[in-house]
């Protein structure tokens, strides 16, 4: 028996919330293979900017196939909602990918990213892609109304929060795709936000989705802000320990891994 729309959405915004904590628990044991943590034994692999492409996509050409069947998608201020999530994801989809084939000093040698790992990633961006965009466009419960004060707050303040994680996320990456350029091995990236996190980039993106939560002020924000704390925070965990097990003393012991001054 076919099911509703609506219980599909159900059903999705339900597996996102269950997929938490196995997320956070496996990563907790098994580092992703990719990057610095790159190891065989996960089947085949394909150039990374290509897995970034194929990976992310979805977030891009689903959102824009769905949301015109939204009974809000002509409501302009649904296509403002939007428009972060489709900012954020055209940079990781298109832009990052062509960062990397730029500073990548022997592209052709570069590590490749397993075919498993960007399948997993790919089926979670569908997850994703197809709950945000159907809440934004259909399944909020409005945008005007006795509450259109504090939705023009709500976004405004989201908006804030978004715009500043998404350019902490930005200025990370920019500084790791240069000490790329350089060659040489890894390097102690130094500077900015280094100074106090392993993983600025993550905090960044995390810092992001806490800001996308706000905007929709939705169970779908807030299953995909902890769904992202539940996939960034132990994999930043990992990366601070690795560095501190290859640089030794020369590591500076009072950053975090990921949370300024926490964590």
């Amino acid at each position: 028996m076919a099911i509703s729309d609506q219980e599909l959405f159900h059903y999705c915004l339900l597996a996102l919330y269950i997929i938490g904590p196995p997320t956070y628990i496996s990563l907790r044991f098994l580092q992703a293979p990719y990057g610095k943590h790159n190891r065989p034994g996960w089947g085949p692999t394909i150039p990374p900017p290509l897995a970034w492409f194929l990976m992310e996509s979805p977030t891009l050409w689903l959102t824009l196939l769905l949301f015109p069947y939204g009974r809000h998608s002509s409501d302009p201020r649904a296509l403002i909602v939007i428009s972060p999530f489709l900012l954020h994801y055209f940079h990781r989809t298109c832009l990052y990918p062509l960062r990397l084939c730029r500073n990548s000093t022997k592209p052709s040698s570069a590590a490749g990213f397993p075919v498993s790992v960007a399948l997993m990633a790919f089926g979670f961006n569908l997850l994703n892609a197809y709950l945000q965009t159907r809440w934004v466009s259909h399944y909020a419960p409005g945008y005007g109304g006795g509450g259109g004060g504090l939705f023009r707050w709500r976004f405004f303040g989201g908006s804030v929060v978004f715009l500043w994680g998404m350019q902490i996320n930005m200025w990370a990456d920019k500084v790791l795709l240069g000490l790329k350029k350089e060659g040489g091995g890894y390097k102690v990236p130094r500077g900015g936000w280094f100074e106090l996190v392993s993983c600025p980039n993550y905090f960044g993106e995390i810092v992001e989705w806490l800001g996308w939560t706000l905007m929709t002020w939705s169970w779908a924000g807030l299953g995909f802000f902890l769904y992202t704390c539940s996939n960034l925070v132990p994999r930043a965990r990992a990366n601070h320990k690795w560095y501190l097990e290859k640089f030794g003393e020369d590591y500076p012991r009072t950053r975090k891994a990921v949370i300024p001054f926490l964590y």
